[in-house]
């Protein structure tokens, strides 16, 4: 029989395990409402993003909610049981701070979304280290301008003034293509590289995503033949990442475009006529046609489809021969051109006309071709290089 002691005992510890099942229901309706007012923060915040795009003084008003609601706090600072004056004056100095970094930050990130939308290729220099970047376009332009041969940034100086012409243009080709690359360096490789496959098929190519730089527009390449015209984009990128719709929507525009700038030059009859774009696209007399490394998106492969963009996919880069073997239109003279050198890209080869592309200096030179680039150094020296 228990004792009245017991029985009290049992009494509080029913009482303490009611107490805990009510705490636990509580808990558990606790996180519920927490769980809902996350969900309602996250699509205020999805509302916010939304429409600090196209009203940029919400990015104030949002920067002013911020730096009240840290007042806040440093109002409680000073008002709670032991006031923390300094420390509330300090929290306020800080809510100011960020009230402008806040205004600031939105404004910049969306101005940047929306360069991203007008050009898509911004985003493939995410990840890219911009101080090395920086520092090595700079010193591209620093050696144009001082007329320095291009080559001197793949030799030694001791190399250089060693070397014999022959020896010293066939190693800094050697080390430009094991050279370790920026994601820049390797889609302009890329383009080059298609642009020497559709020159060997018998196209006249326009390199004008190098030549051009950031007025390019979105075409790289700009290849015709006879009647045809092509408006080609490259894209050499790793293979988990995918080509969305909005690059074949630019490929698309910009050929359409490319057409309504160039009817004067084109072959077509009734040329100002803006319906016959789709026909001549259907008839492929001109085209869109995008060329990348990796794959598309089932969205993309639609547009593609639907807008008449001609796609190549998993399209690798290969080494392939790289001097390019000029004649020169006024003179006759044969000049050959390294990758580096600064008319490189403006070349274009004709094979009617005996112009070829090879592997090595040594047989540009066995077929009569010399070096030629714009530096202007002693006399002695271009001499060697002829």
């Amino acid at each position: 029989m228990l004792s009245e002691r017991h029985k009290f005992l049992l009494n509080k510890i029913t009482t303490i395990d009611d107490m805990k099942n009510e705490l636990n229901d509580l808990l558990y309706k606790i996180d519920q409402h927490i769980g809902e007012l996350k969900y309602v923060e996250s699509q205020i915040h999805k509302v916010i993003e939304e429409k600090t795009k196209g009203f940029p003084w919400l990015s104030d008003a949002l920067a002013q909610y911020f730096e009240n609601r840290d007042l806040k706090i440093a109002e409680f600072l000073e008002k709670k049981l032991r006031p923390a004056v300094s420390s509330a004056e300090r929290v306020r100095e800080i809510a100011r701070e960020k009230r402008i970094l806040e205004k600031k930050f939105r404004v910049t990130r969306n101005l940047i979304k929306y360069y991203e939308s007008l050009f898509p290729w911004l985003p493939e220099f995410v990840g890219e280290d911009i101080d090395d970047l920086v520092e090595q376009v700079a010193a591209l332009e620093s050696k144009k301008q001082e007329d320095v041969d291009p080559i001197t940034m793949y030799l030694t100086e001791g190399e250089y003034e060693r070397l014999s012409p022959t020896e010293r243009n066939q190693r800094a080709l050697d080390r430009y293509w094991r050279k370790k690359k920026f994601r820049w360096e390797l889609g302009r490789d890329y383009e080059r590289y298609i642009g020497y496959i559709y020159e060997k098929d018998g196209y006249a190519v326009f390199y004008q995503g190098i030549v051009e730089g950031l007025e390019d527009l979105g075409r790289d390449l700009i290849a015709r033949k006879e009647r045809d015209v092509e408006v080609i984009q490259c894209k050499r990128w790793a293979q988990h990442k995918r080509i969305h719709e909005k690059h074949i929507c630019q490929l698309f525009g910009t050929t359409l475009k490319y057409w309504i700038e160039n009817q004067k030059k084109l072959p077509y009859d009734s040329r100002t006529k803006a319906y016959l774009f789709p026909e001549l696209l259907r008839r492929k007399e001109i085209k869109g046609t995008f060329v990348t490394s990796t794959t598309l998106s089932e969205t993309a492969r639609e547009f593609a489809k639907e807008l008449g963009i001609e796609v190549k996919e998993q399209f690798p880069f290969q080494l392939y021969p790289s001097i390019k073997c000029n004649v020169s239109r006024k003179t006759g003279e044969k000049i050959y051109h390294l990758p580096m050198d600064q008319q490189y890209d403006r070349t274009v080869i004709e094979e009617e006309r005996t112009e070829c592309y090879v592997e090595t200096v040594a047989e540009a030179e066995r077929l009569g071709f010399r070096r030629a680039w714009r530096w202007r150094g002693s006399e002695k020296t271009r001499q060697g290089q002829q």
